[in-house]
């Protein structure tokens, strides 16, 4: 062999090492990739969010300031938060509920944070047999209703609570509903009521409140544990059946809540059933944010949270396959 030759054989082990060893590299990376692909996995059918009920005993014990909660939701890996009116009370006082807006869009959009809803309480009762006291708690909301446009917000979620027969409730909590959906509609805001005692607690009462409504802004916020029709001293003295409320409610759903109490060793919640729970959700075609809600008392906020928010994820990367 000639030294041309050897140089054009050598040439040619080398071409073919060099494409050999690209094609290995072009799939090592695809392999690479593809792994990637399956420990990410499919994407939830819903997204989550961050109820500020979930730290309402840090905020209350001054440990907290609510105008953190935007940063203290960050820190612990939300990008959507829920905001309690009643949290404010004292700001709005002293500050303005304008200048309260103020402040929290700012550190919501320092922070990276969306807005999702602000949940309006202790504004009057908008089923109310009182007409003056009806107008009122009109009034009352329609501040919060300004407060969630200017946020960016998409609902406010509000009580329809009234004395009287299951009837007479529901007819009061038809016309009071309606006129406040008629004002947020104006501003691009839904309204929202939360199944939170008495007859709102009942499943079959609210939807048939929201049927007769009947407005395409008005709407329910199902919330996996507050179906006690009936308090007494020592617990619940007439509870609604949870699984059955959440179908009832989901058909007329724009937001839902996963409230929790406390967890096993496994991470499951001990008084609901997440799993079944969460495919009543998904059967409703629901794909929106679900708010972590924790109320327990064993774990910190901190801990309950991330408790309740893995047992999403966990359940939700489930049901997503």
């Amino acid at each position: 062999m000639n030294i041309k030759q050897l140089i054009y054989n050598t040439t040619q082990v080398i071409i073919v090492l060099s494409i050999l060893a690209f094609s290995a590299c072009k799939k090592s990376k695809e392999k690479t990739i593809s792994t990637v692909t399956e420990e990410i996995g499919q994407p939830m059918f819903f997204k989550i969010s961050l109820a500020q009920w979930s730290l309402h005993k840090k905020i209350r014990s001054g440990e907290m300031s609510p105008f953190d909660f935007a940063k203290e939701a960050h820190a612990l890996g939300f990008e959507a938060i829920e905001y309690v009116s009643g949290l404010y009370n004292n700001e709005v006082k002293d500050l303005g509920i304008d200048e309260v807006v103020k402040k929290l869009k700012i550190e919501s959009e320092k922070h990276g944070m969306k807005n999702l809803l602000i949940m309006v309480d202790g504004e009057g009762n908008l089923a109310s047999n009182d007409e003056n006291q009806l107008n009122i708690a009109l009034e009352n909301h329609k501040k919060w209703v300004d407060a969630a446009k200017a946020l960016g917000c998409h609902s406010i979620r509000v009580n329809a609570h009234g004395e009287g027969t299951y009837d007479e409730v529901m007819e009061r909590a038809v016309k009071g509903l309606t006129k406040l959906s008629e004002y947020a509609i104006t501003q691009g805001i839904n309204v929202l009521v939360e199944n939170h005692g008495g007859y709102t607690s009942n499943g079959e009462w609210l939807a048939s409140v929201m049927a007769k409504v009947n407005m395409p802004n008005c709407g329910t916020l199902p919330d996996f544990g507050n179906f006690c029709i009936k308090r007494k001293k020592d617990g619940c003295e007439d509870e609604y059946d949870k699984y059955k409320g959440v179908k009832e409610l989901m058909p007329y759903a724009k937001a839902v809540s996963a409230k929790s109490y406390d967890f096993d060793e496994h991470g499951n919640e001990t008084v609901i059933d997440y799993l079944r729970i969460l495919q009543t959700v998904k059967d409703a075609d629901y794909s929106g944010y679900i708010g972590v809600e924790y109320e327990g008392s064993r774990l910190s906020e901190k801990d309950g949270i991330l408790a309740t928010k893995n047992l999403l994820l966990s359940i939700g990367k489930q049901l997503s396959k």
